[in-house]
């Protein structure tokens, strides 16, 4: 019984953790926008190559947690 009411109080999430979730989201969409424009201004292919890693990187963050959100809802 405990087990069953612990599953409905954490199946949504309050306040304070969807604000925690949007900044994350937010920093998320950021820093992978600023990795792809880094790395057009690459000239090194190397250094390019890890701007867009990181790019990549930050993507699949910002999706993760977007998933993580809308199984919550």
């Amino acid at each position: 019984m405990n087990t069953n009411m612990n599953n409905q109080t954490s199946a949504k999430l309050d306040a304070n953790n969807l604000k925690i979730l949007e900044d994350q989201l937010n920093y998320e969409a950021l820093m992978n926008k600023k990795f792809s424009t880094y790395a057009g201004y690459c000239t090194d292919a190397e250094l390019k190559n890890l701007c867009q890693q990181a790019a990549q990187k930050h993507k699949q963050h910002y999706n993760e947690l977007y998933n993580y959100l809308n199984s919550h809802q």
